[in-house]
């Protein structure tokens, strides 16, 4: 199992913000002294070519992240040297999808998140589009089918609307609704495919919907898949109101690795305490442990 990562994205942070460091810090900490897997710890892609970031997002947009002079929105601050941890977060994307190109199961852990960020607009704690600047390189070098499943709680507005009709790109997301940041109540476009649920829709329930996603996503026959690791369904996360725990996780990862094709996951939402274990529950799905 390989685990991405970088001490540096720890270095960032607002007061009372709840996409915090310890987010990282305490997870990597948590992952390091398990002993049930073994973990091959790797970094992320130290250069990002500006042409790789601009299959997903606006030259404007990424002038705007690289300047970063003011607050994108109440949620999304202007940090100092912004843009360096926004390109480690696209790198550690890359990294996983070459790890999972290789065979290997790989899990970026690292912050921003990013599937909020629109081809134009930081919002949502996110500034560039990890996963979807990944995925638009795997369609670049050789892929023909690339799925997408989100299973954070809030909608991934941006990955959708900048995959939105691309060729052989394909978006799942399940998440709460109502909830930030309001969309995804139906589906959109040749590729968008969306799943609400309710708050605090019963454990089974949503599992179920979990399942249909994921039967779905299998029927178009990916030949990867990409995975929005977003924690905060879980049933005692501050920002939602929803009823998951580590076991449907740990499930999630199994489920991940059952899939029969490469899979890499990268960390979106996941804001309570307890997120070092709801990872590690994951990672031990996707490790067959």
């Amino acid at each position: 199992m390989k685990v991405i990562t970088d001490e540096r994205c720890t270095e960032y942070s607002s007061p009372g913000h709840p996409e915090r460091p310890q987010r990282i810090s305490r997870s990597a900490e948590r992952l390091r002294e398990q002993k049930d897997i073994e973990i091959i710890w790797a970094a992320p892609l130290e250069v990002v070519e500006d042409a790789v970031i601009l299959r997903a997002h606006t030259k404007e947009h990424l002038a705007q992240v690289t300047v970063a002079t003011g607050d994108f929105d109440g949620d999304t601050p202007a940090h100092p040297k912004l843009i360096e941890h926004a390109r480690r977060s696209v790198g550690g994307g890359l990294a996983a999808l070459q790890a999972a190109r290789r065979g290997e199961m790989a899990f970026s852990l690292l912050r921003p998140p990013g599937h909020h960020a629109t081809r134009d607009r930081a919002m949502g704690f996110c500034y560039l589009s990890n996963i979807a600047i990944a995925v638009l390189e795997a369609l670049a070098t050789g892929a023909k089918k690339v799925a997408v499943y989100d299973f954070d709680v809030h909608h991934g507005n941006g990955t959708e609307a900048i995959l939105l009709n691309q060729p052989g790109a394909f978006f799942y997301s399940i998440h709460q609704h109502p909830c930030y940041p309001g969309t995804g109540t139906a589906n959109v476009g040749k590729n968008g495919f969306n799943y609400p649920v309710a708050p605090k829709t019963p454990r089974l329930e949503y599992r179920k919907v979990l399942q249909r996603a994921l039967d779905d996503l299998k029927s178009q026959k990916p030949d990867l898949v990409a995975v929005s690791a977003g924690f905060d369904a879980y049933a005692r996360d501050p920002l939602a109101q929803e009823t998951l725990e580590a076991e449907d996780f740990h499930w999630l990862g199994e489920s991940m690795r059952k899939l029969g094709v490469p899979v890499f996951s990268l960390l979106e939402g996941g804001y309570s305490k307890d997120l070092p274990e709801l990872i590690l529950a994951y990672i031990k799905g996707l490790a067959g442990k």
